[in-house]
């Protein structure tokens, strides 16, 4: 915090030592059963029929459920209710849970599982976007956001490029699978132990799949080994399937998924097939753009439309297009349903833009700096999206001013083309990118945290907000926060396990947006607090001094004491305090509630004020390619971002690089791929390639924008969760510029996201062919 030294994540020392309590750590009794879940084998098929009862007769095995013993409602879907929690009539993925397990140990679940018998008609699949596309399976009506006059911005142009992209899918590949507990209680009584972003939205979907109020559940997440998006909706199913065993046999029952069939239960971030327009001016300004971007929904709805909608409000990134029309679908496939993945449609919007900058400057054989610097969203003029914000407190330029010296950018530019000119079979690459990414949920009425904080009598605190830790530092920021207003030393106070019979009706801990609205709502309950206790501490003070006495407006909070500012001598420490306030009768604790304000927008517009304010950072990426297998090595990455006032800048800055290192996996070897019947094929760390230590930059640079405040937000600060992730778009085209290296940058390469080592040996092959045609060598001639 601004002035502070920062303090340490608050579980750090315990993820270090393995101490911290996950739900798989917590202790049950005896009476505990293991869940399993039974999916489906096929992409595609109707169900003829089913047999359970050799199963059930499995010793151990207490339970076996299909949906005809679902007391409730057989659905969770989290928005729109097309999501069963176990299949009927007919099967729509490989993964998609059938029939539930719950025994005394894992081997009688598995062998119970190896009795049901299951009858299939298959089905024709579909596997691709391009299928989908062709076959019109739409999840919903396309939406369309515009401003302009597009089609005659395009004819007006001098330059133009139409083209697509291929963005691909990414794991979460979060360290803790998906998982959950629940111990039944009394009568109707549910307790569910969670790894869960959102416990509200479990604990309603728990409530209508066992038919129950919402009142009888209650769900506590005490943290979570990772998320990234992955256990906003999609640790529901875990959780639903686990209350159901539970309700069934009356008995604690747990579900830990391993990690195979995680993975291939599971959503991933949308694959997205992107098809664009622009036209360009001599100059490399842009002066129309009209894109199309097309999705893969997966089988259910979950939540594809908020990403798309994010995806269409990002499709600009950092750049004012004056025409501008981008048209989003999503289609339905007989794969998982997709889900919401770090940066929630944002990176695959901001990498069709980044891709077109790249290509208007490689088409006028200028540096792509340069194009984006002349495109930035400008301070007086060229400030307003193409849905209709106002792009306020605009950090771009003095990120980039800063960013371009401190990177020393034209220098190893030069360093760069002088190199690859030397060199025939490994080439080096350079490029900046920027990130200009709105803070809030699009869905407005998210936009709002609950909190209660209670003081006891010896003077601690413990805080209680609707936010979820996965490893974040969420509650550390907020026991500064609380620290900070209380104007006590932070040891004083604990932040509790995130429960539901405590702060109810929480938005997920998601969007960015869990220090904003939680340490909001978090400072609101200390307000409330802290005027109750200046009234009585003024009262103290005037009974000791009649004849000049203190207003509680003056009473401050500091220093590990409360004083009247304006009689400096009148104090009392704030744990010799608090006991005499419960004496004279004081409340101690009190509930806070924060909702953003000045936001909203017409989503069927796209027109409006959908965030509360914009967060700003960019990145320089070099790295080394070897021409001749596709390796690559990112030589030195130099990161500037804008936090604002930052709460923790320890916490904030491993963010940042976590997201960087995050996003390099996407746009470089997290592929992930199916076969022609819908098995996921890369489903373990044996065929799935996330980044290890030897994939970090051999140099890394990464500072913190300074003395850029931000108003009307939690002590000024910026969220810092998402927004890094697609600073890694520069090692992307980092990459592509060094593949373009080896055609001299005449011949623009053929490229797609993520650019494995076969993306990048195929484009290399492509241009090494071209290049000998006869059309080529008279251009290289001349």
């Amino acid at each position: 915090m601004k002035g502070d030294l920062p303090i340490a994540h608050e579980s750090g020392a315990k993820h270090v030592s393995g101490e911290a309590i996950y739900v798989d750590d917590i202790h049950v009794h005896d009476q505990l059963l293991i869940g399993r879940v039974v999916y489906s084998p096929h992409a595609h098929a109707r169900i003829v029929s089913f047999d359970l009862e050799k199963a059930k007769q499995v010793p151990g095995v207490h339970a076996v459920l299909s949906f005809k013993d679902i007391p409730g409602r057989n659905q969770m879907g989290p928005v729109v209710k097309d999501e069963l929690c176990l299949a009927e009539s007919e099967v729509l993925c490989v993964g998609q849970a059938m029939f539930l397990v719950a025994a005394e140990t894992e081997e009688q679940c598995i062998a119970a599982e190896r009795l049901i018998s299951v009858e299939y008609s298959p089905l024709e699949p579909i596997l691709t976007i391009e299928k989908a596309i062709e076959t019109n399976s739409l999840l919903g009506p396309p939406v369309t956001f515009h401003r302009g006059v597009v089609e005659k911005g395009l004819r007006s142009s001098p330059h133009r490029i139409k083209d697509s992209l291929h963005i691909g899918a990414q794991e979460h590949w979060y360290l803790e699978s998906q998982v959950c507990l629940c111990v039944p209680g009394e009568e109707n009584e549910m307790n569910v132990f969670s790894s869960t972003q959102h416990p509200s939205e479990t604990q309603s979907l728990i409530a209508e799949l066992l038919g129950v109020g919402k009142n009888e559940v209650v769900v506590e997440v005490r943290r979570m080994g990772g998320a990234f998006g992955g256990k906003e909706t999609q640790a529901n199913h875990t959780a639903c399937w686990t209350a159901l065993l539970s309700y069934a046999t009356h008995r604690p029952v747990k579900i830990r998924l391993f990690r195979d069939d995680d993975m291939k239960i599971t959503g991933k971030r949308h694959r997205f097939l992107s098809q664009y327009e622009v036209g360009f001016d001599e100059e490399g300004r842009v002066l129309a753009l009209d894109v199309v971007l097309n999705s893969d929904g997966g089988c259910a709805t979950d939540l594809s439309f908020a990403i798309m909608q994010r995806a269409m409000l990002h499709v600009d990134n950092a750049y004012y297009v004056p025409n501008l029309r981008v048209v989003g679908k999503v289609y339905k496939t007989n794969l998982p349903s997709n889900t919401a993945f770090r940066g929630f449609g944002g990176p695959q919007g901001m990498a069709v833009i980044e891709q077109i900058v790249d290509r208007i400057a490689r088409q006028l054989h200028r540096d792509s700096m340069e194009i984006r610097l002349l495109n930035f969203y400008g301070i007086d003029k060229n400030n307003v999206t193409h849905y209709g914000q106002t792009v306020e407190h605009n950090r771009l330029q003095t990120i980039v001013d800063q960013l371009l010296e401190s990177s020393q950018y034209k220098a190893r530019r030069k360093a760069v083309n002088n190199f690859n000119a030397r060199n025939e079979f490994f080439k080096k690459g350079l490029a900046l990118t920027p990130v200009k990414f709105g803070i809030s949920f699009t869905t407005s009425f998210l936009n709002q945290a609950g909190a209660l904080v209670l003081i006891y009598k010896d003077g601690t605190i413990l805080v209680n907000h609707g936010g979820t830790e996965m490893g974040q530092g969420l509650h550390t920021k907020m026991q500064q926060v609380a620290a900070a207003e209380f104007g006590v030393s932070p040891e004083l106070v604990k932040v509790n396990a995130t429960n539901t019979s405590k702060v109810p009706n929480t938005s997920a801990t998601a969007a960015s947006a869990g220090a904003d609205l939680n340490g909001m709502a978090v400072k609101n309950a200390i307000d409330i607090l802290k005027s109750r206790i200046a009234q009585e501490i003024a009262k103290v003070f005037s009974e000791q001094h009649q004849s000049n006495p203190s207003r509680p407006e003056a009473i401050e909070f500091t220093d590990g004491k409360i004083l009247d500012e304006e009689h400096p001598d009148r104090a009392i420490g704030f744990r010799e305090a608090i006991p005499l306030m419960n004496l004279r009768q004081v409340g101690l604790s009190a509930t806070g509630f924060y909702k953003t304000p000045g936001i909203g927008w017409d989503k069927d517009k796209g027109d409006g004020k959908p965030f509360h304010y914009f967060a700003f950072g960019m990145a320089v990426t070099e790295v080394l390619v070897d021409t001749l297998n596709g390796a690559h090595t990112v030589l030195r990455a130099d990161i500037l971002h804008d936090v604002g006032d930052s709460l923790n800048p320890r916490i904030d800055i491993g963010q940042v690089e976590g997201g960087y290192i995050q996003g390099l996996g996407w746009v470089t070897t997290e592929e992930v791929k199916w076969d022609g019947k819908g098995n996921l094929l890369s489903h373990s760390p044996d065929t799935y390639k996330i980044p290890s230590v030897q994939d970090i930059p051999k140099e890394f640079h990464t500072a913190l924008l300074q003395g850029v405040p931000n108003p009307d937000t939690i002590r000024r600060s910026k969220a810092v969760a998402e927004p890094p992730l697609m600073l890694a778009l520069s090692a992307w085209l980092a990459i592509k510029d060094a593949v373009s290296a080896v055609a001299d940058h005449r011949i623009e390469p053929e490229f797609s996201l993520p650019a494995t080592n076969e993306v990048i040996l195929l484009a290399i092959d492509t241009l090494r062919t071209r290049m000998a045609e006869p059309q080529i060598q008279k251009v290289a001639a001349k």
